[in-house]
């Protein structure tokens, strides 16, 4: 017996002291104060990027019961505005939030009990979720994908997993944060957690230790850095910001006819297809019939000034010309309140059709002019899809058959 609990006491003696060479954090900058008030910028734009982010999601899985609403025309050019906007200004407030609890990573022993183990697991779930949906994302916006997996799937569920890990942790933690939050504590000359190696100083806010940064200088300079990435971001949707968008990956006044393009007949494989002499449109509703080319152009349409906006952010304002949808729907037998799917030439893809029906079905062309001109290739000739308050992968281009939803 004596020597079991010798085998037993041995480790646990370990565990109360630090091993050698443990890192130790000397300073007064990472604090609850710093910790408290960038958490909170950062939670406003997690926030806003989650809820944003469930509606751009529910274009992709809509329920039956529920329409899309077709108004206001500009609904998807804000929401998807905003949640990339706030994506991007959340990186470098998620940085300097990392760096300020970065020493509580090295706090000895790694677990005191269960629950506090239990709560560390969870702050992990947290962090590395982030990390990846930050990541991932920013990827997205720039069109690159070094990954095999659905990048749709993985950024809505980690979506979830960051948002549930997030409450659970304002959840533990509400006492420090509230405290942290307070002028006292931005004051206060050290608030490093014992055990972390942290060396209390007597320096106040206001004097910065060998001329160094002060905990405020911390806040002005993450805070600018977020509102920096964020003005130089919104010209991407926000058409005054337009000569600032820095950061914008798309440029509206330098793309054709003043659209940017995101995937070009080439890339879906259509160019031989869509210019095809034997085209045709199908309408495989209860009352089929094809139209050619010629019979299309020969038909009356409409001008409608709508939006095209995307998922990586950008949009833009355009004139668009083309066919009511709702006119072919009711020839071949459908209605109002028909569900719609649109089919395109291109082969293959996640995008090759979209189901659309509700308001934005009533709405909706098929456009053949794109600001008065007649469509090119990339914007999807010879007919593409273009509705009010949608998503821009869900505006079909090359358009080849439209059929009734079972």
């Amino acid at each position: 017996m004596g020597r079991l609990r010798t085998i037993v006491a041995r480790p646990l003696a370990m565990l109360a002291h630090e091993p050698p060479g443990w890192p130790a954090f000397r300073g007064r900058l990472r604090s609850e104060a710093i910790t408290a008030r960038v958490g909170l910028l950062l939670g406003i734009a997690v926030g806003l990027c989650f809820g944003t982010g469930i509606l751009s999601h529910y274009q992709y899985t809509p329920w039956s019961w529920i329409a899309i609403p077709s108004a206001p025309v500009w609904g998807y050019r804000l929401t998807q505005g905003i949640h990339v906007i706030t994506g991007l200004a959340a990186i470098p407030l998620l940085i300097t939030k990392l760096w300020s609890v970065f020493p509580k990573l090295f706090v000895w022993p790694p677990a005191r009990s269960v629950v506090h183990g239990l709560e560390r697991l969870s702050v992990a779930i947290l962090v590395s979720a982030s990390i990846v949906e930050v990541t991932i994302g920013l990827l997205n916006i720039l069109n690159w994908y070094p990954w095999r997996f659905s990048f749709i799937d993985v950024h809505h569920w980690l979506a979830w997993v960051i948002i549930g890990s997030l409450l659970l942790h304002i959840a533990v933690k509400l006492p420090v944060i509230r405290r942290g939050l307070t002028r006292q504590a931005l004051e206060a000359p050290d608030n490093l957690p014992a055990g972390v190696g942290a060396t209390a100083g007597a320096e106040s806010d206001l004097e910065a230790p060998a001329g160094g940064i002060t905990r405020r200088g911390v806040l002005i300079a993450s805070g600018a850095g977020a509102g920096i990435v964020a003005l130089t971001t919104a010209g991407q949707a926000l058409t005054p910001l337009r000569p600032v968008a820095l950061l914008g990956v798309r440029d509206p006044q330098r793309a054709p006819l003043g659209v940017p393009i995101n995937r070009t007949a080439a890339q879906a494989g259509v160019r031989q297809l869509a210019t095809a002499p034997d085209y045709r449109l199908r309408m495989a509703g209860p009352k089929p019939f094809d139209l050619t080319l010629a019979e299309l152009e020969a038909m009356p349409t409409v001008r409608r000034s709508l939006p095209i906006s995307c998922v990586e952010g950008w949009s833009a304002g355009a004139d668009w010309d083309g066919i009511e949808l709702m006119d072919l729907v009711t020839r071949m037998g459908g209605a109002a309140d028909s569900r719609v799917v649109l089919g395109s030439l291109e082969p293959d893809g996640p995008f090759k059709r979209s189901l659309i029906f509700g308001p934005q079905l009533q709405a909706a062309l098929l456009a053949t002019h794109l600001n008065g001109v007649r469509l090119t290739l990339d914007h999807g000739y010879p007919v593409r899809l273009i509705a009010p308050n949608r998503a821009g992968v869900f505006n079909t281009k090359w358009i080849t058959q439209i059929g009734l939803a079972r």
